[in-house]
């Protein structure tokens, strides 16, 4: 297969942690401002078998400000309740449907160009693939501190639980799945980051709109789990780590972290 991929930035501007957030400016290496929703678009344009970038945002501000620095913009309704929806609700207002959905959000402009490819190269060689995701696997260190992390109820990520496939069991804000850390290899924890970007089938798509949140989706705030919910396999695909850490823009004390990654990646 290889038709047509488009990526879709999903931005909305009533964050109730930080309003505005699209707007935020971030400097790179040179000391350039550049909005977060201008930074996530350049993420977008690095990635190779990207046939067509579109920013899709319930806001003018946002949209106005995308099609100023080039990007193309189309307004999704505030009714969206997450980044997949305003993916579903976009394939209406395109005229020719692509055959790859890759949902890359605008709060996470450090997301490496690998990560996506991976994901749409994993989705044209087996047409069966309706949604996948990628993963990263913890390093001891790392959960060495989110274990500690969540002693103190302090959510550190999101955790996926696979199938001997890669199709994903069941994703979760807990550090999962439980095993005998004093006998794991340091080097092969069965322990996996969930990355937050997707690829779809538009009809994986049009089924996860037709279908209400589900219970687990709500409970834990991971809206993939409405595809597992209705029966949608989710196929994770394992990257390795950067060199710099993947940063999402949640609060404003999250941007000096983006700022550095952004200087070791070299971008202005």
């Amino acid at each position: 297969m290889s038709g047509e991929t488009l990526i879709v930035i999903p931005a909305r501007y009533a964050s109730q942690r930080y309003p505005g957030k699209p707007l935020a400016e971030l400097h790179g290496a040179t000391g350039k401002a550049k909005s977060l929703i201008e930074r996530s678009w350049e993420a977008a344009k690095r990635v190779p078998s990207g046939n067509r970038i579109v920013v899709a945002s319930d806001s003018e501000e946002i949209l106005g400000a995308a099609r100023a620095f080039g990007a193309e913009a189309i307004f999704t309704s505030s009714s969206c309740r997450n980044g997949t929806e305003r993916c579903a609700e976009l394939l209406d207002n395109l005229e020719t449907e692509p055959d790859i959905v890759v949902n890359l959000q605008g709060d996470a402009p450090l997301i490496p160009d690998y990560f996506v490819e991976s994901l749409i190269e994993a989705m044209r060689a087996d047409d069966s693939i309706e949604v996948a995701t990628p993963v990263v696997r913890c390093t001891r260190a790392l959960y060495d501190k989110l274990v500690a992390d969540e002693k103190k109820n302090i959510v550190g990520g999101t955790f996926g639980a696979l199938s001997s496939a890669g199709n994903a069991h069941y994703f979760s804000k807990r550090i999962i799945p439980f095993f005998d850390a004093d006998k794991a290899d340091d080097d092969n924890l069965p322990v996996l980051l969930h990355v937050g970007l997707y690829a779809y089938r538009p009809s994986a798509l049009r089924k996860y709109v037709a279908s209400n949140p589900s219970k687990l989706e709500l409970l834990e705030g991971l809206e993939q789990l409405r595809f597992l919910d209705i029966g949608v396999q989710i196929r994770t695909i394992e990257v390795a780590s950067p060199e710099w850490e993947i940063w999402e823009l949640n609060n404003p004390s999250d941007i000096p972290h983006i700022e550095e990654s952004l200087k070791i990646m070299g971008l202005e």
